[in-house]
């Protein structure tokens, strides 16, 4: 493996946190927050002040009266209401849309107030749990039910016994258990309220987080790690509104977060636990979106193993192991470096390209007058007797393997018509052994065939 190889990686994270997590929250301020004024007349008069004291970060509506601007808070068109009289000023918030937000915005308009000499009143209509204070809690449900469901897709990589449905099965399995169990321990812990709905919404969440992995998997590869941690880890977690609500985000990032599972989440846990269910249906079609977006890729991906499936089948991918019966080596299952070493598995033989698996094992099969020997089955066994790895050779009559331990290794060749051959290497750390075999018919008692083994240099 090469220094950028082993590197790339952390470097892309490293990156994408630096640029993703720094100006996001850095610096919160509000960015064309949404208010409603009641009465035209003094919603001028509040856009003009808005406008001089934090430019660009109001977008003031006019409602015809109190009630309506506090009806437009609890139905989420607007982050607060506002309105005044002769004598008194109010404000309606929602802390529910979180803390941080709310203290800016009865700050600002305490100032708004003051300055045509009125005492401000803030009314908040949408209050979190008690222990809630900073209106910020539901963001760790939030993580509790979508940072596993990417580590489970992860985990369903490697059940290769389980087809493309089972694997679908287990992810509503498991996200519905983790839909209740975090739901009623938020609710006995005293964290959120007794509003079973929202156990639908992080069933939802959960499910469209780890059916979009899996079906990314086949198609990313190997770079499914950067890919996966860049969407649901660096992207979504600074523009999910959690930590810092999305009126106060930059508007680059409040429209990055549009498209995030865990913002879309957020929000729609949010109608659900405090606004009664509005503002619920576009973060659920956008989750819907995901889920369906991730079976379609898997579909593609099942449609397309079927085409290479049939084409090796009638060309150089159909391997003959000696006895009549012929055997279909299928590519390894997607790996996820960061959580899991290397498993013994078949490559198939070309140039190496950037990030791919580096084979620590290759060779090639020939006949006795050095053609090569195409679709010979080589087997690899340890020095217990267990059978690592099983590969055929190309048209070139090459072979190669990735994942094996150190140690002795005996590698076996077989052919139609040709002696079976076996022979031992020693595999080191840092080396890529090679094994050649020269082939030879089937010969009278007594006569035998050579092999050629050499030990290459490190890679």
């Amino acid at each position: 493996m090469t220094l950028a190889e082993a590197l790339w990686f952390p470097v892309c994270l490293f990156l994408g946190m630096l640029f993703f997590f720094a100006p996001a929250l850095h610096a919160p301020q509000p960015h064309h927050v949404k208010v409603a004024v009641a009465d035209p007349a003094v919603a001028g008069r509040v856009d003009s002040a808005l406008g001089t004291r934090v430019p660009g970060g109001f977008d003031v509506t006019a409602v015809a009266d109190g009630p309506s601007a506090r009806q437009s808070v609890l139905d989420r068109d607007t982050a607060a209401g506002f309105r005044q009289d002769r004598l008194h000023a109010v404000l309606y918030v929602a802390k529910a849309n979180g803390g941080s937000l709310e203290q800016a915005l009865t700050r600002t308009f305490t100032q708004v107030a003051a300055e045509s000499h009125r005492h401000l009143t803030v009314v908040d209509v949408a209050p979190t749990e008690q222990k809630d204070e900073l209106g910020t809690t539901l963001l760790y449900f939030a993580l509790a039910w979508s940072i596993p469901a990417y580590v489970l897709a992860t985990t369903l990589l490697r059940a290769v016994t389980f087809g493309r449905r089972g694997k679908l099965l287990t992810i509503a399995g498991v996200a519905a258990g983790y839909s209740v169990v975090g739901f009623y321990v938020g609710v006995w812990l005293g964290y959120l309220p007794d509003r079973p709905a929202a156990m639908g919404v992080s069933f939802l969440l959960t499910t469209a987080v780890a059916t979009a992995a899996s079906g990314l998997a086949p198609f990313v590869r190997q770079f499914f790690p950067a890919v996966a941690m860049g969407l649901f880890i660096v992207m979504s977690i600074p523009t999910s509104g959690g930590a810092v609500p999305a009126p106060m985000l930059p508007m680059f990032f409040q429209h990055v977060r549009a498209a995030m599972p865990l913002a879309n989440g957020l929000d729609a846990l949010r109608g659900v636990l405090y606004f009664d269910g509005a503002g619920v249906l576009e973060p659920v079609l956008v989750l819907c979106a995901w889920f369906a977006g991730g079976v379609a890729l898997l579909g593609l991906d099942l449609r397309l193993h079927r085409r290479r499936t049939g084409a090796q089948a009638g060309g150089a991918g159909e391997a003959d192991d000696g006895d009549g019966r012929s055997e279909l080596v299928e590519e390894p299952p997607v790996e996820d470096p960061s959580l899991e070493t290397p498993r013994p598995a078949a490559l198939p033989v070309h140039a190496h390209h950037f990030g791919e698996q580096v084979p620590v094992l290759t060779g090639r099969v020939q006949d006795r007058e050095g053609r090569p020997v195409r679709g010979a089955a080589v087997t690899v066994i340890d020095a217990r007797g267990r059978q690592l790895v099983r590969s055929v050779t190309d048209e070139t009559g090459e072979y190669a393997a990735t994942g094996l331990p150190e140690g002795y290794l005996s590698i076996v060749v077989s052919a139609p018509g040709l002696h079976p051959m076996v022979h031992q290497t020693l595999l080191q750390s840092g080396m890529t052994a090679r094994a050649d075999f020269a082939l030879h018919g089937r010969l009278p008692h007594g006569r035998h065939a050579k092999a050629v083994h050499v030990v290459g240099p490190p890679v």
